[in-house]
């Protein structure tokens, strides 16, 4: 749907009643399995997550990729901060006629930032703390802890690294 609202105009999704009335029984149900699984909503604040899927469609005419966006926002707000951090993945495609459903599961990504892995990271912030900018917060090792490509990393050494000066 476009809305001309000025000063830019702006595209947002037609929701049906039906998908109104989906996404606001399947946030009912991801509330009682969150509580059920003591998920930690707060672990998701800051860290991307996969959320794996295996769709079973009722008919052999349904499109996984139109049910995304739905299901994302039905539960945002529950099992994860902001679906901004949610990666999603298509597993599987199945057929039920006589138990469709979606199956879900939600964990964090290995990678953190531009690391392929925690200790990844800890080795370059090893060598960031013999670094003069590391205790002014250092906006290098911030920017790459949030992913961002920056040309001062090649190979995950800085070129802004100034060794601090011991007496």
């Amino acid at each position: 749907m476009y809305i001309n609202k000025k000063p830019k105009a702006m595209v947002t999704m037609y929701e049906t009643a039906e998908a109104k009335s989906y996404k606001k029984k399947f946030a009912e149900y991801v509330q009682q399995e969150v509580l059920k699984q003591n998920w930690d909503i707060e672990l998701t604040r800051d860290k991307h997550y996969y959320m794996d899927c295996i769709f079973y469609f009722e008919r052999i005419d349904q499109d996984e990729q139109n049910y995304y966006k739905c299901l994302c926002d039905s539960i945002n707000g529950i099992a994860y901060i902001d679906d901004r951090n949610i990666l999603t993945r298509t597993h599987a495609v199945y057929y039920d006629t006589t138990s469709p459903r979606i199956e879900l599961v939600i964990y964090p990504v290995d990678y953190i930032g531009i690391f392929p892995n925690t200790n990844s990271l800890d080795v370059f912030e090893s060598k960031c703390i013999q670094c003069k900018r590391y205790k002014n917060n250092c906006s290098v090792l911030r920017k790459c802890k949030e992913g961002r490509i920056q040309e001062s990393i090649l190979d995950f050494v800085c070129s802004e690294f100034k060794e601090v000066k011991h007496k």
